[in-house]
């Protein structure tokens, strides 16, 4: 496994390493050990799948409050996402800050995403599958949202046809300029 630094403090890109031959291949997609060794602690309480029929699906910005804060490591299993990590962690030399990686099925990277940052994806492909491998089980009443376009941060999506994002995340309000 390779670990590799974004410009968001504690959020990192993960390259597994691969075994191939005639089979095809085989990658360890997650070991306690390594990801520790590398820095990067995550118990696992709860692993999802999204699914998104559609190219410019919109996911986000998605976080949970404190005391249920959850790391994420993110991996796109089918089609291609646009991933992207915002720290909206008071305090934090890298406050306000957002990093976008583009996983796909091919390369079988992922995103780990620290808790205290927003989290948000936006599909490139029609029929993509995403895995999200979480610290903390959700909890309905820390669910908290980002304004997906909040101009404070200034998000760099992809241009789409047409952007499918659910009501919630359409309606999000803009962070509070009073934090950070």
């Amino acid at each position: 496994m390779r670990v590799t630094p974004t410009s968001i403090d504690g959020a990192y890109v993960v390259e597994l390493s691969t075994h191939e031959d005639a089979r095809g291949s085989f990658s360890r997609a997650w070991c306690k050990r390594e990801f520790e060794e590398a820095g990067l602690p995550v118990g696992i309480a709860q692993i999802n799948i999204s699914h998104s029929p559609f190219a410019g699906t919109l996911r986000g910005l998605h976080y949970q409050a404190d005391p249920h804060a959850e790391a994420k490591v993110v991996r796109c299993l089918r089609g291609a996402i646009y991933d992207v990590a915002l720290d909206i962690r008071a305090g934090s030399p890298t406050f306000g800050r957002w990093e976008a990686v583009e996983l796909n099925a091919r390369d079988r990277r992922s995103f780990y995403i620290p808790e205290g940052c927003a989290h948000g994806l936006q599909t490139l492909v029609d029929d993509v599958d995403v895995l999200y491998i979480m610290s903390a089980e959700y909890v309905e009443s820390a669910a908290r949202v980002v304004r997906w376009n909040d101009e404070r941060f200034a998000i760099d999506w992809p241009a789409a046809r047409e952007r499918i994002i659910s009501d919630r995340d359409a309606t999000a309000p803009n962070f509070p300029s009073s934090v950070g």
